[in-house]
C-alpha cells in the first residue's frame, strides 16, 4: 500500500509542476519560413508567456502575437516576428535600409540584407510594437496594413529558446 501511496504522490507532484511550468512557458512550433535564417519551419520553440508582465519589449525581441488574419480553419492567425522599434520610435525604411530615430540599423541576422518598402517617419503609438520578420521579402508584418503596428496586449509571448533541431538547441537572441 505504501508503494502505491508513493507513485500517487510523485504523480501529483509532476502534474503540479507540469502546470506551473505551462503558466509561465508555451511550447511552439514554428509554421512560416518568414523568420529565416533565425528560425525555419518546424523548429520547437518555448516562449515565454510572462515575459512582458513587469517589462515592456525591447528591440531585437522574437514576440508570437495573435493577428487579424486568419488560417485556413477561420481561427486567428499567430505570427512571430522580430520587435523593430517600439513606443515613441520613429521608423523610416528607405533604399532597402531601415532607420530607428534617424540611425541606420544593422541586422546582421537578415536572409536578405535588403528591407522592402517605403516608410516615412512612422511614430509607433504608446503600447505598441512595431515588428518585421528576418526573412523581409516573404513576410507579412508591420509593413502592411494587415498587420500595422502591434498593440503589446496581443503578444503571446517571447521566444527565448529553440529545442528542436537538437544540432541548434540554445537561446535566441
Amino acid at each position: 500500500m505504501k508503494g502505491i501511496k508513493g507513485w500517487i504522490k510523485d504523480i501529483l507532484i509532476a502534474c503540479v509542476i507540469a502546470l506551473l511550468v505551462m503558466a509561465f512557458i508555451k511550447p511552439t512550433i514554428v509554421q512560416e519560413s518568414s523568420m529565416q535564417p533565425t528560425l525555419y519551419t518546424n523548429n520547437y520553440i518555448f516562449l515565454s508567456r510572462q515575459a512582458y508582465l513587469l517589462s515592456e519589449p525591447s528591440a531585437g525581441d522574437i514576440v508570437v502575437f495573435n493577428s487579424d488574419l486568419r488560417t485556413a480553419d477561420g481561427n486567428n492567425k499567430l505570427l512571430i516576428k522580430r520587435v523593430i522599434a517600439v513606443p515613441g520610435d520613429r521608423v523610416t525604411i528607405a533604399d532597402g535600409n531601415v532607420y530607428i530615430n534617424g540611425e541606420l540599423q544593422e541586422e546582421p541576422y537578415l536572409y536578405e540584407n535588403e528591407t522592402s518598402g517605403n516608410i516615412d517617419n512612422l511614430i509607433v503609438p504608446e503600447g505598441k510594437v512595431f515588428v518585421m520578420g528576418d526573412n523581409r521579402r516573404v513576410s507579412i508584418d508591420s509593413r502592411s496594413e494587415q498587420v500595422g503596428s502591434v498593440p503589446v496586449s496581443d503578444i503571446v509571448g517571447r521566444a527565448f529558446f529553440r529545442l528542436y533541431p537538437f544540432n541548434r538547441i540554445g537561446m535566441l537572441h
